[in-house]
């Protein structure tokens, strides 16, 4: 899942053109799909928060306890002073957990939806007066674009919670190489990465027995009825989740119970029973694979902390003596 991770400056009930043109093509494609990105309204993010509550959701408990227990080492590697930029900061607690340690000159919560960044970035200033703070909304899988109050030495780039495997691998080494360049020599990037494990595990995770995540997922077409105009009836579909062991990720659908015909504005499609749209990805790692992906993209890969069990590593990594353009 994207994290706890503008179409213009946010994606609000009047979408953008760019937003419409990018559902309407997703909708309209021969295996049909959704951003996960647009998983993040207001309310999803909400459901997001309790998903990372859940028992079954291992990453999130399992990255907290890796910086619970190398807390002072990953200080100690990415330094102290930086401008930390929070990459789908979400409620940004994660973050908020790093600045005793990190104590960072300037904090820069990017979100997908502005309302959420926004809250939860006032009521940060009111614990970390001390701090410098900014609430960007900003939709930056396609690339991110920090104002001009955004520091540009020694930027520290937090991607927590495996959102890295949201993106496809071409995506993924894209979007690391597009951070590198917007990274001086003395900045870094420290990113949580979910790694390869026993499928069980997988299934609870993405599929919990409170079936927050099913809500979750559902979600998503009520965002883009509002987006778009569509009329999805949310009770017309099922959640369903799988790991697809030969492209090494969980993926994530919705499936129609019954042929229905969805409308949106200017459009339609027919959806026969069983027919299902592409949610989400959630790409697993090995170290091995990585440590490529970063040496790729411009980056050195400095330290890897994992958990006892190896199921989630946090992985910081500096800039490489040459600035990456676009990746192979």
């Amino acid at each position: 899942m994207m994290t706890e991770t503008t179409i213009a400056k946010t994606l609000p009930a009047a979408a953008s053109q760019e937003a419409q043109a990018e559902l309407i093509a997703g909708l309209r494609a021969p295996l049909p799909y959704i951003s996960p990105k647009f998983l993040y309204d207001s309310l999803g993010s909400k459901l997001f928060e309790a998903i990372c509550e859940l028992p079954e959701y291992y990453p999130t408990r399992t990255e907290a306890a890796i910086f619970s227990r190398h807390g002072e080492h990953i200080a100690e590697a990415c330094g102290t002073g930086a401008t930390l930029v929070d990459l789908g900061a979400g409620n940004c607690a994660k973050a908020a957990r790093l600045f005793p340690t990190v104590r960072p000159s300037q904090y820069v919560a990017v979100d997908i939806s502005s309302e959420f960044v926004q809250g939860a970035v006032a009521q940060l200033r009111h614990r970390f007066n001390d701090i410098e703070m900014h609430a960007v909304a900003q939709d930056f899988s396609a690339g991110l674009v920090l104002p001009d109050t955004v520091r540009a030495h020694r930027r520290l780039f937090f991607y927590p919670g495996s959102s890295l495997g949201n993106f496809r691998p071409d995506e993924a080494r894209d979007f690391l190489a597009h951070l590198r360049t917007q990274c001086d020599a003395h900045g870094g990037l420290l990113i949580g990465v979910d790694l390869i494990k026993e499928t069980a595990a997988l299934a609870d995770a993405y599929d919990d027995a409170l079936g927050v995540t099913a809500a979750f997922n559902l979600n998503i077409l009520r965002h883009v009825n509002r987006l778009i105009g569509a009329n999805f009836d949310v009770s017309g579909w099922r959640h369903r989740s799988f790991y697809n062991a030969g492209h090494q990720r969980v993926e994530m659908h919705l499936e129609a119970r019954e042929d229905v015909t969805v409308r949106w504005r200017g459009g339609m499609r027919y959806f026969v029973r069983g027919q299902s749209i592409h949610t989400e990805n959630s790409h697993k790692y090995t170290r091995g694979t990585i440590a490529d992906m970063l040496e790729r993209t411009g980056w050195r890969l400095d330290h890897v902390w994992t958990d006892p069990d190896e199921w989630f590593a946090v992985v910081y990594a500096r800039p490489a003596n040459h600035v990456a353009g676009k990746a192979p």
